[in-house]
């Protein structure tokens, strides 16, 4: 079959609207090599049936599962390490001492994956924090994809994933090894958590947040979504707190962002 039978603009609106990443026409190419598995899953044989089956599907469910094939779930352990070391020496350090009093330290890995950034955030603090060992640690991660939550949930790696920024004392000191993969430890994963949840279309959480680790995500938005995707991040961010994006990501809400330089990295804190 031909790709130009295929509607791809009707299949980048799908994917728009149930996940807020903006497919370039010229990436039409990677509906082809994205859906495939979702193809064999449903019994369909080509794009052009999926679209059909979109189109008479009335439920949302075939659409979030476009969505969710669609979304790049690039992530390794301890991603930009300058950011890790600005967090670890700088931000955290000082952060502790304004929360002597109430103990708690709550960090929010938006578009968390298959769980490496939240699991690096845990190890980070247990290896060089142990005063944090009597506080309540709560990391919550969150991805649009339910089987990059499951994953995370379940902290299982393979030998591949390991081995793309993970220390080695790091790997002997924290995981378990379990078959062919390696199952990230009781200790580790009692202090963080996972949820299913689209970060275009949901509330702001209830919850507030000293960290925000919002990284590599938002190049994939349009500006209205980026903007809208900002102020929920604002209203999560403790006054405080400190909003972490990728490194070529911007706010550019002066209204409520204000940039931070250091000599390691770029963060970001909230205007009130």
């Amino acid at each position: 079959m031909s790709s130009s039978t295929v509607d791809f603009e009707y299949l980048r609106g799908i994917v728009m609207r149930n996940s807020g990443n903006q497919v370039d026409p010229s990436r039409n190419y990677l509906f082809e090599s994205r859906l495939q598995p979702l193809l064999r899953q449903r019994g369909l044989h080509s794009l052009e049936q999926l679209v059909s089956a979109l189109r008479s599907e009335s439920g949302p469910v075939l659409q979030r599962s476009v969505a969710e094939a669609m979304t790049i779930n690039e992530t390794s352990f301890f991603r930009d390490t300058p950011t890790f070391d600005l967090f670890r020496e700088e931000l955290l350090p000082a952060l502790i001492e304004r929360r002597r009093a109430s103990h708690t330290l709550r960090v929010w890995s938006a578009a968390s994956s298959s769980g490496q950034e939240a699991y690096s955030i845990a190890m980070m603090l247990r290896e060089n924090f142990p005063l944090l060992s009597s506080w309540k640690i709560d990391i919550l991660g969150t991805d649009l994809s339910a089987e990059m939550v499951e994953r995370a949930s379940a902290g299982r790696f393979q030998r591949i994933e390991v081995n793309r920024g993970l220390p080695a004392r790091f790997l002997i000191k924290y995981f378990v090894r379990t078959g062919d993969e390696w199952e990230v430890s009781p200790d580790i994963k009692r202090i963080c958590r996972f949820q299913h949840r689209n970060l275009c279309q949901a509330a702001p959480l209830t919850d507030t947040f000293d960290f925000i680790f919002l990284r590599n995500v938002m190049i994939y938005f349009p500006q209205e979504t980026r903007h809208q995707v900002l102020l929920t991040m604002h209203r999560s961010l403790a006054p405080d707190g400190t909003l972490f994006l990728g490194l070529s990501e911007q706010p550019r809400m002066d209204s409520h962002w204000e940039t931070v330089l250091s000599s390691k990295a770029v963060w970001y804190r909230p205007i009130r």
